[in-house]
């Protein structure tokens, strides 16, 4: 919901502004013929016009804009924006739009006929995630004769060359390459392949069009290669050697290895069921609900969205610009599509308040300290740990309150 604040400053208030604006402005500058602090008003605003009219409506507007923030009947959840109407030597006003939270009328949000989704897990999957347990566990092997073959791990020197000039980022030595992992463009470890032990070999290549360095998007390029070591990779046997290195509790032989994949497997794909479940009866219920979202709102929410993104693209040691050049993208084009995820996140958060508030939901501290303690034993940390690993006591009873909320609408 938008609102408009109208705020007008004239007389003895507005000239008081001005005088403390004026008196803060001459501590701070030096004119010729006085001393720091001492120069008459009249000859301050011949040397510096219009700056303590200035300085006295953003005193006033950032005083006004606190207020505004803080009063609990406007409730702003997006920064309200700022608009002078009018500035003079005899008066301010300026318009404050006020984003407040939407109007939220339930519409039905029980008995919603979503099923969750039965789990089955497949002996394929099994094996499937045995063989990858199997790799991680695989020895590297010096291959002393023989070509580099799909799963080898070929040790290169490469070096990429544009019209024959070496370009930026297209250089390594002593280079570890899976063939199979495509890690480079397409092409690259096709041509490694079949390459002998100390062999050196130029690979003709086209850089894909939608590469993210717009000097090298669909250029030819030639790679000039050298093979110094080939590995191979040895994948050990179920055997008792294997599972002593495994030092998995209760598994022992085949059987009971498959018995825990299994159990694994059906951990994570009942966690997606109840996901997916969970995120259909969310959905079902907000198009049931009444609810006009400001567009401010969802661009906030997706701004958020994405600084978490790039946060944790830093964690990975990737930053914001490198980011985009390689996803060929912009900042204003990835917040975009993030906006459809930040207006249902919106939507799902004001169902949820809302749902709290018609049940009358209620978290005690008790409940709540309750909890922290049970999660402490549990991970063996402290409770203070806990708190401050789930954002602090308020986060926490807020979420046992969505909890609760979520359990209403699923019927339990």
């Amino acid at each position: 919901m938008k609102k408009e604040v109208n705020y007008k400053v004239t007389g003895k208030e507005w000239e008081e502004a001005k005088d403390k604006a004026f008196d803060k402005l001459n501590a701070k500058h030096t004119i010729d013929g006085f001393r720091q602090g001492k120069a008459p008003r009249n000859i301050f605003e011949k040397k510096f016009p219009g700056e303590i009219v200035m300085e006295a409506a953003n005193n006033l507007i950032d005083k006004r804009y606190r207020e505004i923030v803080m009063d609990k009947d406007l409730k702003p959840v997006v920064e309200p924006k700022v608009n002078i109407v009018k500035l003079d030597d005899n008066e301010l006003e300026v318009n404050f739009t006020i984003i407040s939270e939407p109007e939220v009328k339930l519409g039905k949000y029980k008995d919603l006929g979503v099923k969750k989704e039965a789990v089955k897990v497949t002996k394929e999957e099994i094996n499937k995630k045995i063989d990858t347990l199997l790799k991680g566990y695989a020895e590297l092997v010096v291959k002393e004769t023989g070509k580099v073959e799909a799963g080898d791990i070929a040790v290169i020197d490469f070096e990429g060359f544009r019209d024959g000039v070496a370009f930026d980022g297209g250089k390594g030595d002593n280079y570890s390459l899976e063939i199979g992992s495509n890690t480079f463009i397409p092409g690259f470890e096709d041509g490694v392949k079949g390459m002998k032990l100390g062999e050196s070999k130029d690979i003709k290549l086209t850089f894909p069009k939608d590469y993210g360095a717009a000097d090298l998007a669909g250029k030819e390029v030639i790679f000039k290669v050298k093979v110094n070591e080939i590995k191979n990779k040895v994948i050990p046997e179920l055997d008792k050697d294997f599972f002593l290195d495994l030092g998995m509790k209760d598994v022992t032989n085949k059987e009971e290895l498959e018995n825990k994949m299994k159990e694994e497997i059906k951990t994570d794909k009942d966690r997606e069921a109840e996901n997916k479940y969970i995120d259909e009866l969310l959905s079902k219920a907000t198009s049931n609900m009444e609810c006009e979202v400001d567009d401010e709102i969802v661009v906030a929410e997706a701004n958020a969205m994405y600084n978490n993104f790039m946060e944790n693209m830093k964690m990975q040691g990737i930053n914001e610009e490198l980011y985009l050049q390689y996803a060929n993208t912009t900042k204003d084009d990835v917040i975009n599509h993030m906006k459809d995820e930040a207006l249902k996140r919106i939507k799902n958060s004001y169902l949820l308040q809302a749902i709290i508030k018609e049940e009358k939901i209620k978290v005690t501290d008790k409940d709540v300290n309750k909890e922290v303690n049970d999660m402490a034993k549990k991970y063996n940390m402290t409770d203070e740990e806990v708190l401050k690993s789930l954002g602090g006591f308020d986060a926490m009873k807020y979420d046992m309150e969505v909890r609760k909320a979520i359990d209403i609408i699923k019927g339990e």
